[in-house]
């Protein structure tokens, strides 16, 4: 049976995934197999996870133990490569501690987020990599190498789209745990839209449209109990419990009346106990500088015709500056525009490549695991420190053992995995 992704419209070269069940048995497959590449949660819409053939190694970190030591007095986690982070927030707030933020997914693991960029919402916030603090991996000989934040490379090994390693473990900051308070708002006119106000409004903020007019279908609000309660005159409350892409069921959804929960019950979107779509569904998302946010929208909305017919859904979020090189919001205060789109590739190509165009005066980054179409040339003229990276993983795996296809133009062509290069 053939291995896909979790949307389906990738199948994976390996024949099978391997699963090990202990540190051994991890190291050995490494040092063993000519090319290896771990299979997070699947949650990639592109190539990124994938081995080069059917002798390439595709790794899934699922059955090897679901380590989550924390540190309460330190205020920090180590966390297994194969946990998600809807089981990592169970556990640390049974311990009075939580993440700063989280993705709209709780079901994605916190490897593989780490590992492509992935982030939350809020003007302070930032991606999920901004929170490690140590990165543990096996190298290519299947010996184990950690960074740790303030050593040279730390920042090149966090965000390293799987080609320096397997990661087997991150240590994460934490903070006291605290309480969210969720509304949604419908019906945000793009005209005269004050961004920075409607963004700052509160904890998080995330901004949905459908692209079939000039407004925002609906704003996802998120306060931090005991922060001021925040005024948002721009939209009329919704009155019921809401899903962001039409026809599916608010009931999937985080609680949204204003209840006050736990911070990893409201952060994300969607329940970890509902599966968010059906996942019939491609996704693409780009990042550029948040103070061209309303140009950026502005470009969208005048290429709207286009974008409508094959789009579900389009989610507007806010990130703050990282250090990360690979971070689509390295360096600059960012705002993420994200695509869901039907699951009709040869319908949404032509599509991307006109929403890329319409976003290229804004240097936009595209997110490492979805689906885009900006050349390799241009990678690297909008990721500065490519190019260090690249060095860092010649540095770190000189025979390419963790390249595949989809890194090698990244990183500028870099040849295919060469056995027996190792160090």
């Amino acid at each position: 049976m053939s291995v896909t992704n979790w949307a389906g419209n990738i199948t994976f070269s390996a024949p099978e995934v391997q699963r090990p069940s202990s540190q051994a048995e991890l190291r050995k497959l490494v040092a063993d197999s000519p090319q290896v590449r771990v299979l997070g949660s699947g949650h990639s819409f592109n190539r990124i996870a994938d081995v080069d053939g059917p002798s390439g190694t595709l790794l899934s970190l699922a059955a090897l133990p679901a380590s989550v030591e924390i540190d309460t007095d330190a205020r920090t986690v180590r966390v297994g490569g194969g946990v998600r982070y809807a089981e990592l927030a169970r556990r640390i707030h049974a311990q009075g501690l939580a993440l700063p933020n989280m993705a709209s997914l709780p079901h994605i693991s916190v490897a593989g987020s780490v590992a492509t960029g992935t982030h939350g919402s809020g003007n302070t916030n930032g991606s999920l990599a901004a929170a490690v603090r140590s990165v543990e991996l096996v190298t290519a000989d299947g010996t184990t190498r950690v960074w740790r934040r303030g050593d040279e490379g730390f920042d090149g090994a966090v965000v390293s789209l799987g080609a320096l390693g397997v990661v087997t473990a991150l240590t994460l900051d934490l903070e006291p745990a605290f309480e969210v308070s969720q509304r949604v708002y419908e019906h945000l006119p793009l005209v005269e839209l004050d961004f920075a106000a409607v963004s700052g409004a509160a904890y998080s903020v995330s901004l949905f449209t459908d692209w079939r007019g000039p407004h925002f279908t609906q704003v996802w609000v998120k306060r931090r109990v005991g922060a001021p309660a925040p005024a948002f005159p721009w939209a009329r409350p919704a009155t019921e419990q809401l899903h962001p892409v039409p026809g599916m069921p608010g009931g999937n959804c985080t609680e949204q009346l204003g209840l006050p929960g736990p911070w990893h019950e409201r952060l994300p979107h969607f329940r970890p106990e509902f599966t968010p779509s059906s996942g019939a569904e491609l996704q693409s998302e780009y990042l550029l500088p948040r103070d061209a946010a309303l140009d950026a929208l502005h470009a969208l909305d005048a290429i709207r015709e286009s974008i409508a017919p094959v789009l579900q859904i389009c989610e507007v979020r806010t990130v703050a500056a990282d250090r990360q090189w690979l971070s689509p919001a390295y360096g600059r205060d960012t705002v993420a525009l994200h695509f869901t789109w039907v699951a009709d590739d040869t319908a949404v190509r032509p599509v991307i490549a006109r929403v890329e165009e319409a976003l290229a005066a804004f240097g936009a980054r595209p997110h490492w695991g979805k689906v885009f179409g900006v050349a390799a040339a241009e990678l690297r003229a909008r990721y500065p420190r490519l190019d260090d990276f690249a060095a860092l993983a010649e540095e770190v795996d000189p025979g390419g053992k963790f390249h595949n296809s989809f890194v090698r133009e990244v990183l500028g062509g870099r040849r295919r995995p060469t056995p027996g290069r190792a160090r």
